[in-house]
């Protein structure tokens, strides 16, 4: 089973890419264990990265402890 079997929500772009085609951005999507995938919005096709639900939750505090510094 891939990635794409288990998303329960679509694709999304960030609000912070813009509408520059050039921008460089990320797209991620829910998966049903609560994790979240991640590919480039560019080239979705080259592969989708898989963040655990915990993993995802780590990362996600990171960025909020470094944009309150």
């Amino acid at each position: 089973m891939s990635v794409s079997d288990e998303l329960v929500t679509p694709f999304r772009k960030s609000s912070y890419s813009g509408s520059d085609p050039n921008h460089e951005c990320v797209e991620v999507a829910h998966t049903a264990d609560g994790g979240r995938a991640v590919r480039d919005s560019k080239n979705p096709a080259h592969g989708t990265a898989y963040f655990a639900p915990g993993a995802w939750q780590a990362f996600i505090t990171h960025l909020n402890r470094s944009e309150a510094s």
